[in-house]
Parts: C-alpha cells; structure tokens; sequence
C-alpha cells in the first residue's frame, strides 16, 4: 500500500549492469556457478554479463542461451596458459572492452581472469571490483619460488579490489593470514548446489536403474567419485583405495564421473591393477546426481580445493563421503575418520570398507554429514548473497 503524501514516487534506481569474467568454461564449480550466477540476478535490478576465453567445454552450452540474449563475450586473448606478452595483451584487449561497456560491477573468477581483469577494471574506472576465490592458484606441493610469486600477485590484485570473496572458511583463514586484502573486505559466499531439486533426485533415486545404466548387476556396490581428470584430483589414489577395497568387498565397483588429460593414464594404471572390469568412466554426466544419489560412499582424493561442489551434493543426497583432507573438505568433513591425511591410501580404503560391511555405519555417517549442508549452501542463496555484496558496494544499500 502506497501513502499518499503529495509527493511522487521516486522512480525506479537503473539496473546495475555486472560483468563476470572467468578464464575458459571448462566443466568444474568456479564455472557453473558463475553461469548460474550471470542467469539468475534478478533482472530488474542487475543486467549481467559473462565473459571468457574460447575453448571450454561449456562455451556452446552458454551461447545457447547468453550468447543469443547479447550476454557473452569471448575473449580472444585470455587463455590459461602463462604467457607476459599474451597476457599483456589480454589486458589491454579486456580494458578496451570494458571502456565500451561501462559496468558498474566488475566481478572475476579463477587465478588468471582474477589477476588480468582485476588490472584491466582498474585502469578502466569500474567503480566496483569484486572478485571470488574458487581455491588458490598456488599450493604447498609447488616450488617455493613459483609459490611465493602467485602469492605476491595475489597480494597485489587484493590492493584492487573492494570486496574478496571466499567459497569456504578455511581459504578466507589462510588468505588472512598470507596477507591477502583487509580482512573486513573480506566476505563468505558458499559455492551453492541446488538443495530443493537435489531432495527430489533422492527421493526418487532408483539404484538398479542406475547399475542397469552402467551394466552392472543389482547388488553391485558403488564407489563414486565426480572429478576433472588433472593432476590436482589425485586420481591415481582412487585407483589404489579401490584395488584395497575390491580383495575385501569384491562387490563393489568404481565409478570415475568425469573426463580430462589424464584419462589415458588412469585407464592404463586401472589395467595395471587387474580392475578393468570393477570400473566404469562414464564421462562428463549432464546431471549426475541421480547416480550420486544411488551411489553407496563417495569419495575424494584431491590434493587441494576451494569448496568441492561434488562433496556437498553427496551430503546433501544422503551419501556417506570419506575424504583426503584439504582446505575446503575441512570445513565440511571434521573427523579423523572421515577426512584422511593425504597419501594414507590404507586408510582411505579402510574407511570405505568400513562403510560398504556396515549399513548402520553408512546411515550414522551419511546423518551426522547430511546435517552440515545448511541452506547457506544452496545455489539460489549463492546468487542472493552476491546480489546483496553488488548493491552494498555500489551505494544502493547500507552495509
């Protein structure tokens, strides 16, 4: 109800126009959550925009949608690999373009669209620079010099920025202490998973259908993983679980949802261990969590991670998940039992075996974890939360 008070309403505050840059769309949670972001601003306050370099996996699967809506822009010279000159020009190529589209919000996403578009907004007078970490691009395992390098950029691009977000506590914990931005600058945003439609999938999840879907018997037992084939995933650690795994419970089959450069590798190092007939690599899955859903324990190796997407949808579907313990994993996974020391392969299997001989087990582990994934994780708050940091930073709203 509107009160009449002789004066007129103030008209309609324009739409802030946001461009979100991320280096490729290849398939991983920086990504899709940044598609579902540029989707699903609310439309009468924000006009968003992707832009990326060529050469994703997902690039004709937006331009269905964005690139026919006038939202996507490829970018000719942002790759990933690390080249000064290319990158020189990458910059240069980005400023251009966002002196021609004049956003209000800059908004960037991964190591290299992070460093090249934070630079690019700056010196193109975006009034609000905002950028998310979906992980690091350094880590313990590199060489201390290469290390120390990414982290002194990282510093420097912090200085660009008005707001940094983190998608877990234990990435904003470090980047505090690295020295990464003011630490009121800082703000914690969920990598989102959609919670309603993820109930649904459980609630009609068909486990011999999905045994059938990769001929397999009725009471073969599923241990799943959903992961890029790179070196970061750790891969070939699944492979030795599971040949522990296969001489206890010789049930079970391993399911690789996934694809990647390391693929013939593992196909061969599968061979190798004697289980080509106790694995199935079904590829990229356009939806995958019916078969999460009917999966009996998911499992992660990998050596580091923002917040591991496929994780929280295990949780969230009931799936008992036993982990090596990483940066993001952490703040999901707590227990000794469930989160294991990266390498202890022994224990790993010992905990999946556990899992896969005793009902109860799995039922108190998928329970207790299930009980984590609050709705601060679910994708549509994800967009909320980025919304309300979009309009505190341009004025529209009191922090």
């Amino acid at each position: 109800m509107h009160v009449l008070s002789g004066k007129a309403d103030s008209p309609p505050a324009p739409r802030l126009k946001v461009v979100h840059i991320i280096t490729v769309l290849e398939i991983g949670g920086a990504q899709g959550n940044t598609i579902h972001t540029v989707r699903h601003l609310d439309e009468g306050r924000f006009e968003a925009h992707l832009w990326c370099g060529r050469g994703g996996f997902l690039d004709a699967h937006v331009e269905e949608d964005l690139g026919a809506r006038g939202r996507l822009r490829f970018l000719r010279r942002l790759v990933r690999p690390v080249h000064p000159a290319a990158d020189c020009l990458a910059v240069l190529e980005l400023w251009a373009a966002l002196r021609e589209e004049r956003p209000d919000v800059v908004h960037t996403h991964s190591s290299k669209a992070g460093i090249l578009g934070r630079l690019a907004a700056r010196l193109s007078g975006v009034p609000v620079v905002v950028h998310t970490f979906h992980g690091f691009g350094f880590n313990e395992r590199q060489r201390p010099l290469v290390r120390a390098l990414y982290v002194l950029l990282e510093r420097w691009a912090a200085r660009l920025s008005h707001s940094l977000v983190f998608v877990s506590e234990s990435n904003r914990a470090l980047a505090e202490r690295l020295g990464l931005g003011d630490p009121a600058r800082h703000t914690l945003i969920r990598s989102g998973i959609p919670l309603g439609r993820l109930a649904r999938v459980r609630r009609g999840a068909d486990r011999r259908a999905a045994r059938e879907a990769l001929g397999l018997a009725p009471e073969r037992r599923l241990v799943i993983t959903l992961s890029a084939f790179k070196p970061q995933k750790n891969l070939l650690d699944f492979i030795a679980m599971a040949r522990i795994v296969a001489s206890a419970c010789p049930e079970a089959c391993f399911v690789l949802v996934g694809d990647g450069e390391e693929r013939g590798a593992l196909e061969a190092a599968i061979r190798e261990a004697g289980l080509a007939e106790a694995f199935r690599a079904p590829g990229w899955l356009e939806d995958p969590a019916p078969l999460l859903a009917a999966s009996d324990v998911f499992v992660l190796t990998s050596l580091w991670e923002g917040l591991p997407r496929a994780l929280v949808e295990a949780m969230a579907l009931g799936v008992p998940a036993v982990c090596y313990r990483t940066d993001g994993v952490s703040d999901l996974l707590r227990s000794e039992r469930e989160a294991r020391e990266q390498g202890d392969v022994e224990g790993l299997a010992a905990e999946v075996i556990r899992l896969l001989q005793s009902p109860e087990a799995a039922r108190e582990a998928a329970a207790s974890q299930e009980a984590r994934v609050t709705s601060d994780f679910d994708i549509d708050e994800m967009v909320r939360a980025q919304e309300r940091l979009y309009e505190q930073a341009s004025g529209r709203r009191a922090p």
